[in-house]
């Protein structure tokens, strides 16, 4: 039996858009959803209690990160993320394999795994298939993600496929080295960038393993929109339809609309924590910048439409002050309105889907927000 199932609820008549209900070993998740990133076993700027408050009910960590600072060693002798975080509900880890392939000249690709140097003090490591399970294993996770190359864009039809076959045989070394069934699923990552033919090739693929999910990796990496949705498009109708589908680093209104409608069903992305702390806002009529100065006197709420701890008790004039002032309280505010935010707009999507109105709401939101 797979720690991870997935149930689907309702699918819409008229899109890909669909409703489902991930059940894991820490609680049940309700989808399509999106997962806050607390990269170093945090949610920037956020107290686990508030997370759980504004409705998150999965959130994704970082084994590369954690690897790291503080060590897998030292977070099972903790009892495990959740225990070490205070976070009672689903986790999921990606495999690390993102970060150490973004590190440039500091990594090298080999068969056996990706050599390379830390951020952090330049120390040698070597991250494998095997290392990333036994890294994710020792935090515990309720998803555990493949170890996976993730292609660049733009990149060559030759280099593109050989990275997706060997994302395959990284995958399967990653179902061997997985024994933690009954506690932990293990989700496989489709690559081939933006060649069709090469994403079914990569599905087919990793769909034979017959894992309890699987995720779209390698969009969202510097291509254009309407390639992204183009390729995406194809992408969900290689995957099975009784498995959660999850769309990796993907955070903005406009991408997680596109997303659903074509038959995702999880997200995630720094974006909403990494923004407020540039004193952005996410809010129903559009993106708030806080810096400017026609809010200095400006007393009404950050978002009128929304019923968030910031928006309920704190006025645009006051945040712009703490953010001038370099308040960190200012990116706690922010924090809590963007995460409150999208989580809201994925609930209001559930919604939407359940009565069958899944196209009228996308074009309410997209009327009232403007500019993406």
């Amino acid at each position: 039996m797979s720690a991870v199932t997935y149930e689907l609820i309702k699918t819409d008549d008229r899109t890909k858009a669909r409703r489902g209900r991930v059940t894991t070993p820490h609680g049940v998740i309700e989808t399509p959803v999106f997962m806050p990133v607390g990269t170093a076993a945090t949610v920037k700027a956020m107290r686990p209690e508030e997370v759980k408050e504004l409705g998150a009910e999965i959130i994704l960590s970082n084994t590369y990160h954690l690897y790291l600072r503080p060590g897998h060693d030292i977070v099972r002798e903790a009892g495990g993320l959740h225990k070490f975080m205070n976070w009672d509900r689903p986790i999921l880890t990606d495999s690390g394999g993102f970060q150490v392939f973004s590190l440039g000249d500091l990594r090298k690709i080999t068969e056996e795994g990706v050599q390379f140097r830390s951020h952090i003090d330049g120390s040698k490591h070597m991250l494998s298939p095997e290392k990333s399970i036994e890294v994710q294993t020792s935090l515990g996770s309720d998803i555990m993600m493949a170890f996976d190359e993730c292609a660049p864009y733009p990149a060559d039809r030759r280099y593109v496929k050989d990275s997706l076959e060997r994302t395959t045989r990284w995958l399967k070394r990653c179902k061997a080295a997985h024994t933690n069934t009954e506690k932990q699923s293990l989700f496989g990552i489709m690559q081939g960038g933006m060649y069709k033919d090469l994403r079914k090739q990569s599905a087919e693929e990793i769909v034979e393993l017959d894992l309890p999910g699987y995720a779209i990796g390698g969009l969202s990496v510097g291509e254009p929109k309407e390639l992204m949705c183009e390729v995406l498009d194809d992408c969900v109708d290689h995957l099975p339809a009784n498995k959660p589908r999850y769309l990796m680093g993907v955070g903005t209104p406009d991408y997680l609309f596109e997303g659903v409608e074509r038959g995702v069903d999880m997200f995630d992305c720094v974006l909403p924590t990494r923004i407020a702390r540039h004193g952005m806002a996410m809010t129903s009529a559009g993106k708030v910048n806080i810096k400017n100065a026609q809010y200095e006197r400006d007393f009404s709420p950050l978002d009128h439409e929304c019923d968030c701890y910031t928006c309920r008790n704190y006025s645009r004039a006051y945040l712009r002050h703490l953010f001038k002032c370099n308040e960190m309280l200012s990116a706690m505010l922010l924090s809590n309105h963007n995460l409150y935010f999208l989580v809201n707009l994925m609930k209001n999507i559930r919604k939407a889907i359940e009565e069958d109105r899944f196209l009228e709401y996308k074009k309410q939101v997209y009327d009232n927000y403007g500019a993406f």
